[in-house]
This record gives C-alpha cells, structure tokens and sequence, in this order.
C-alpha cells in the first residue's frame, strides 16, 4: 500500500462508519452524516475534508461491490500484463500437456 500523509482523514472516515445502512443495503456515508458527526464530536471538517472522506465512501463502497465478482484483482495489485498471462498460459500448458 502507499504511504497515508493524512491518517487522521482515515480514522474520521473509519469513525463515522465507513458506509450507512439503507433499505435492503449500504450506501454511502450522506452528507447530514458527515455534518451530524462533525457537530457531535466537534471536529470541524474543512469543505476539502468533508467532500474527501464523502469520496472516499462512494469508492468503498464500489469497490466492496465490485469485489464480489470471484475474478476481481486486489485493488492494490498492478493490472496483469501481457507477459503474466503468456507466462501463465505456458507454465498450465507445460502442466496439463
């Protein structure tokens, strides 16, 4: 993973809970949540900060979803090359014959 030079955005968006339960599922964190949070705990969120950590949900969340199709990659991991699936394509038809 890459460095965090702002962890302390991290841990706001962990604490206000990621994503928000909704109907039959989650959604992201909406923006009276991220004001209602602010407000209680008293942390005033720049308007930078606020639309980061909003951000930041919606791409948990999509990538949450997208992670439940079996042949997604880690997001963290470089896009397979042509040179990977050569080498894996030979390796399996060196195995199987």
């Amino acid at each position: 993973m890459p460095p965090n030079p702002m962890p302390h955005l991290i841990e706001r968006f962990m604490e206000m809970g990621m994503v928000e339960a909704a109907g039959m599922g989650t959604v992201a964190l909406s923006w009276p949540t991220i004001a209602a949070w602010s407000q209680m705990t008293g942390v005033r969120l720049s308007p930078w900060e606020a639309r980061l950590i909003r951000r930041l949900s919606v791409e948990y969340l999509a990538e949450g979803r997208r992670a439940e199709v079996e042949t997604c990659p880690a997001p963290w991991k470089a896009p397979v090359s042509k040179a990977e699936i050569e080498a894996e394509r030979a390796a399996l038809e060196r195995l199987l014959g």
